[in-house]
This record gives structure tokens, sequence and C-alpha cells, in this order.
């Protein structure tokens, strides 16, 4: 395997990460690819309203912003002296969560006087996988490698030509795989987030109990709008008949709707593997820890003899660790942000 720019560098480089993107306030330190400290500080305020209010969100990261980053420093066993660069999350994410991040960036980056670098969130969930450790056997996908990142936000299918070369070749045109995870939990009265609930209940459901359609779309693209409405109308109906449907079929409602948004996330990766031939497959972002769509995946895998590449879970949700690995990568090449730089909500892949 070829040695990456990092495993080429001749001292080591230690990078303090911050992400702020949503509502998961997170800051990280890194000496070249290892992870020293990876701090995360979780919002409780959204779940009385179902999903993140931006508000909220940014006035909680402004509380959290310096613990969460004394922390990251003091758990790696460093000095402020030490650190050689501070990346941070430019963006895609909430504009409000992401000011917060890259203010407390830039300030850091001016008052030690080292370099500052902006990552994008979505690379650094792929680049992810070249931390040390990343997964239980320490495996790393070879370049090129194709990953299906699927978050509350995205739904990608992304080929991976080196750590700054990476092209979209299938995308959702509507509503993300994690979206469409808690709105139908939303429906069915559970609280948010609720992909996880629906992974907990499907563990002793039925996966094929109830049919629910997989949208047509063209290409390597997703669709997930249509099955929040099919789910609505499919449950609207049903209690009509029975006001305890829900209560009384959780377990198999749960287990059916996740085997359909996971089998059409899993049909177009092979589909995208046949046209790219390439049988690196790793897998991003926060859906990526459902218990049943890596199982599935690695079945699969082992089915068709791809190397199939799973991350730790503290790797799947938003965590600054791996905006710290992706930073260390622009570092290599000199990509170095102005303190001008400004966060981006909708930043260009």
């Amino acid at each position: 395997m070829k040695q990456s720019n990092l495993e080429q560098l001749t001292e080591p480089i230690t990078i303090l990460a911050i992400e702020s993107s949503c509502d998961d306030t997170s800051a990280a330190v890194l000496k070249n690819q290892t992870v020293l400290s990876n701090v995360i500080a979780t919002q409780k305020v959204h779940e009385e309203f179902g999903g993140v209010v931006p508000e909220l969100a940014s006035r909680a990261h402004q509380q959290n912003i310096i613990p969460v980053v004394n922390q990251a420093i003091q758990d790696a066993g460093i000095d402020k002296s030490d650190i050689d660069a501070v990346a941070y999350t430019k963006g895609p994410g909430l504009l409000g969560s992401l000011l917060v991040g890259s203010s407390f960036a830039k300030g850091i980056s001016a008052g030690l006087n080292v370099p500052l670098i902006e990552v994008n969130h979505m690379q650094a969930h792929i680049l992810a996988h070249q931390i040390d450790g990343n997964n239980a056997e320490n495996r790393k996908p070879k370049f090129p490698f194709l990953c299906l990142t699927v978050s509350g936000g995205h739904t990608q299918i992304v080929r991976v030509d080196s750590p700054l070369q990476m092209e979209i070749i299938g995308k959702t045109l509507d509503d993300a795989a994690g979206e469409a995870f808690d709105k139908v939990a939303k429906i069915i009265g559970l609280s948010y987030p609720g992909g996880p609930l629906i992974d907990k209940y499907s563990k002793t459901g039925d996966n094929i109990k109830y049919s629910f359609p997989k949208s047509k779309v063209d290409n390597l693209n997703f669709s997930f709008s249509g099955l929040k409405t099919s789910f609505l109308y499919f449950i609207r109906d049903n209690i009509k008949l029975d006001k305890n449907f829900i209560e009384e079929n959780l377990n198999d409602i749960c287990a059916s709707i996740q085997h359909t948004i996971i089998s059409t996330l899993l049909d177009k990766l092979q589909i995208a593997i046949q046209r790219t031939n390439i049988t690196e497959i790793a897998i991003a972002g926060g859906v990526s820890a459902n218990s049943k769509f890596r199982e599935d995946l690695i079945n699969l895998g082992k089915k068709n003899n791809w190397n199939v590449f799973i991350p730790k879970f503290e790797y799947c949700t938003d965590n600054a660790a791996m905006i710290g690995i992706a930073g260390m990568y622009k570092y290599k090449e000199n990509q170095f942000a102005s303190l001008s730089s400004k966060p981006e909500a909708r930043l260009p892949f």
C-alpha cells in the first residue's frame, strides 16, 4: 500500500480540531494520525422539540466551547504551545453553530500564531477512516475507495481517489436517509433523535412484515421524501382501523421501515461498485452507527469479496477527531486559511 502523506512526515504535527456544525460541540487533539483526545458535549435541549433548534444550538455551543477545548487539551496531555495548527469545520451545517466554532478557532490560531485550516464536514467524515485505530483491526481503505456517507443532513456515494481528491457520484435529491429515520420515528411517537430508537426496536421485529415503496431515481441518486409520505399514510390508515396499532406492532413497524431505508442505500451502492469496479468500500456519517446497516453491509461484502470498512461508533457521529485528520492532510499540503475565513452553511463538496 502506498504511503500517505501523513506517514511521510518526518516531524510529528499536533493539531487542535474544533467541530460545531450542528448540535454537538467537539474538540480533539491529534498527533499525525493518532487521536490524543476527542471530547464531545451533546445538547439535550432539542429533545422536547423533536429536532434541532438552530438558535438553541448556537447558544449551547457558546456555553460548551471553552470547557470542551480545555478538556481536549488536558486529556491529550499537551500544552497550548505544542499546538502546530488549528482546524475547524467551515461547513456545511447550521450557520449559527458554525460561527461559534470558527470564531473560537480563529481566536486560538491568532493567539498562538499558528496556521488556521478550514475543513469540509462531509469530507472529514470520510477521512475518519484514516485515523489510527479507526476500527477494531486498524484497517484503512486503499485509494481509490467508495464511501457511502449517510447522516441526518446528507446521503452521498463518494469516490475517494486521495485524501484531498473526492467526487460525489450519487446523492439524495431531497431528504437524507438520517432525516427519514428521524421523521418516521416522530410519526410513530418516538423521541428525538429517532434513528437509534428505530434500530433498537427493530432488533426483535420482522423486516418484511410490512412493505414500503422504494423510490426509483436515475443513476446513483436517492430520494426519501416519497417514503416518508407513504409511511405517514400507512400509519394513519392503520390507526383508523386499530387505535393501538403502533403500540401492538412497534417492533415490526420499525424493522420494516428500517429494512426499506437500508436496502435502498445498499442497492445503489452495489450499482456504484459495478460501474466503478472499486471494491474497497467504506461507510461514514451518523447512520453508519446503525447495527442493521453495518451487519447487512458486512454480509454483502463477504458475499461479493469486497473489502468493507466500518468505523468505530465514536467516529460515526459528529466529532472533532475527523476534523483533525482532514486538517492534517491539508497541513501537509500547506492549505491554510486566513483569519478572514468565514463558515458556509451550504459549503460545496
